[in-house]
């Protein structure tokens, strides 16, 4: 009886292993997927970023950064913000903004070992559009400070060249 038992639970245990590699297969495959259409579509991707439903892709192309599928003309990007805990550490912004963005100093420039398990977002203010808050996270070593220096200053570039 004991070895029916022993034999049962290895076999279920083999196939919940089975189940789970499937699962992570699946869902490799499937993010491949969304990469080549992002990539078909003509959009670099910039960030991925991790969410509660999965990863959210931070991309751009000529003329607009995406947050997912909401697109962020370039042209009317007005100014852009690190957030940690809500707060601006960093701001970039075209000249005729430069006044209502300013906060001071580039804090994340002068903190380069980072602030390890603070809420990391940047927010990206679109003329005539309102506000974006892109949410990179709060996850440790630094991976969320990464994903939010990636994106600012993938816009401060564009900011500067537009400027």
């Amino acid at each position: 009886m004991r070895d029916i038992v022993a034999a049962l639970v290895a076999v279920l245990l083999v196939f919940v292993a089975l189940r789970l590699a499937t699962a992570l297969t699946r869902d490799r495959r499937k993010r491949g997927s969304e990469r080549e259409a992002i990539a078909a579509g003509g959009r670099t991707i910039l960030a991925e970023i991790p969410t509660d439903e999965g990863l959210l892709f931070f991309t751009e192309d000529a003329a607009a950064f995406y947050l997912g599928d909401r697109p962020m003309p370039k042209a009317r990007i007005a100014a852009a913000r690190v957030l940690i805990n809500g707060a601006p550490i960093a701001v970039a912004a075209r000249p005729e903004h430069q006044a209502a963005a300013a906060i001071g100093s580039d804090l994340v420039q002068q903190r380069p070992e980072g602030l390890a398990r603070d809420r990391w977002d940047v927010s990206i203010d679109i003329e005539e559009g309102g506000t974006v808050i892109v949410p990179c996270g709060a996850i440790r070593e630094q991976i969320s400070q990464e994903l939010a220096r990636g994106i600012f200053d993938a816009v401060k570039r564009t900011l500067e060249a537009r400027g």
